[in-house]
């Protein structure tokens, strides 16, 4: 299963913290329509309010002037949502199966898949182990399981990969691009790494300096299945750094 995203978001601010009366736009006229089952990536400088924006799709943070809907129409509460992040968040008390079982606890029909997405992700020998007994690697393998393992209608992912050595970091796209394959979902995306989102992804959407709005709206025309390697990745990488060279700064001028 997977949902469409309407996001309409005419401003997020947050108060600043040395001055009371004064406010700090992160988010400004951010329009953006994500189809069904779509992988969506999102690029844009530091402080530009990725992160903020995945919160609101979440309804982490409902603080804002503005709407998102789901399906046309569909509350929150009705969207299966999984949201992974820059580290694993494992519960250090729980072993691997378990840490994944717990976000199937209300949903018995679900129970079993604990074990099927641990095989898939290479895990089935670890599921007695504990976090602390993990490589960083594994534990990402995990927190990806969890995520997954509830069929999630829309899934958020916040430079999950960021910190792992390259080798890890490609067997992990890997392994999500198979997740994504075998059961799509909607997938928003958010990533520094140009070439890990033209590997990944439908679209890429660049967001403007904050208050950011969407500057480039970017469909990748290669056909799946990728590989890493493939030459028309970095081709298409250096077509977009040439003709848009100030984009990863925010810019929406091209030179």
């Amino acid at each position: 299963m997977a949902t469409s995203i309407k996001i309409n978001v005419n401003s997020k601010i947050f108060p600043t913290k040395d001055k009371e009366d004064q406010t700090y736009a992160a988010i400004k006229a951010l329009n953006l329509n994500i189809s069904k089952g779509e992988f969506c990536s999102v690029i844009g400088p530091s402080g530009c309010g990725k992160t903020t924006l995945l919160n609101l799709i979440a309804g982490l943070d409902k603080d804002l002037k503005g709407e998102i809907l789901f399906d046309g129409g569909k509350k929150l509460d009705d969207i299966r949502i999984a949201y992974m992040f820059q580290n694993s968040r494992l519960l250090p008390w729980l072993n691997v199966l378990e840490n994944v079982e717990v976000v199937l606890s209300r949903d018995q029909k679900l129970k079993h898949r604990a074990k099927e997405i641990l095989s898939v992700m290479g895990l089935e020998k670890f599921l007695k182990f504990y976090p602390n007994q993990l490589s960083g690697g594994m534990q990402r393998r995990v927190a990806l399981a969890r995520s997954y393992s509830s069929q999630p209608e829309l899934f958020l992912l916040d430079e999950p990969f960021i910190s792992l050595d390259e080798k890890m970091a490609n067997k992990l796209r890997e392994m999500l691009i198979n997740l994504w394959t075998n059961e799509p979902t909607t997938i928003v995306f958010v990533t520094h790494d140009l070439r890990e989102a033209i590997y990944l992804s439908d679209r890429i959407i660049f967001l403007s300096k904050a208050p950011s709005k969407v500057i480039l709206d970017k469909k990748v025309n290669i056909r799946r299945p990728r590989k890493l390697e493939d030459k028309k990745i970095e081709t298409l990488r250096e077509e977009i750094l040439k003709t848009t060279k100030d984009i990863f700064d925010g810019e929406e001028k091209n030179a």
